[in-house]
């Protein structure tokens, strides 16, 4: 069993990737903290394999965190998941010996891509008391890219450069969105738009609101789950 414990300072980003975990087998979630402080705490009483660390605690910078948490568990791996963009984290991250590095939002399917890739890296090793440069090349080559993996999953209908059009809008705008909105924000019709976006939502990258008007029917709106 691969013990897990969640570093995330937003209670609705955590569940929503503690949720990703229930559905996944051989994963379980020790733990979920939303400061520095509760993480280390956490990391000497649960002796996870994985943190799930967020850069930006309240009390700390998960750059930071990585080295006094490896003080308490030197063993423990860190899969960093964050909205971050600057590449300095990235390079500093990359430099403290970090398993992979995600930039919110997480899709769920590029979410258990990612942990089951660490799965099959921790199985290649079990029990192995020698290593062959076989081994070695599949424990540090990706047999297929990200994208490349996204691509091939996105059901009919679905086109990535429009998907990534909407994730865009929707994730920089941080406001509700209509179908109807959105359409002429890509230029597509409003059955389109709303296919997009109900994607997102199926995927857990955004979530619905009914808005009440004076008459007729409540509007769908979507929102981003992981507003900034």
């Amino acid at each position: 069993m691969l013990n897990i414990v969640i570093a995330e300072d937003d209670f609705r980003i955590a569940n929503i990737h503690e949720e990703f975990l229930t559905e996944m087998d051989g994963v379980e979630v020790v733990g979920k903290a939303m400061t520095g402080e509760q993480t280390l705490a956490l990391i000497e009483e649960k002796r996870p394999e994985l943190l799930l660390l967020d850069i930006y605690l309240p009390d700390y910078l998960g750059t930071e965190l990585i080295q006094e948490a490896r003080k308490i568990h030197h063993d423990m791996d860190v899969i960093i998941i964050t909205a971050a963009h600057e590449k300095e984290l990235l390079e500093k991250s990359l430099r403290q010996g970090i398993t992979n590095y995600l930039i919110k939002p997480v899709s769920m399917e590029r979410f258990r891509t990612v942990i089951d890739d660490y799965q099959k890296q921790r199985d290649l090793l079990e029990g192995k008391e020698h290593i062959d440069q076989e081994t070695v090349d599949q424990l540090l080559s990706s047999s297929v890219p990200m994208k490349q993996q996204e691509e091939e999953s996105l059901p009919k209908g679905i086109d990535k450069v429009t998907l990534g059009k909407v994730r865009d809008i929707i994730d920089q705008e941080g406001r509700s969105w209509s179908a109807d909105e959105m359409g002429k924000q890509i230029g597509s019709s409003r059955p389109t738009a709303r296919r997009y976006l109900e994607y997102l939502v199926q995927e857990g990258e955004a979530k619905v609101e009914q808005e009440y008007g004076v008459i007729g029917r409540p509007e769908r709106r979507y929102i981003p789950v992981a507003t900034p």
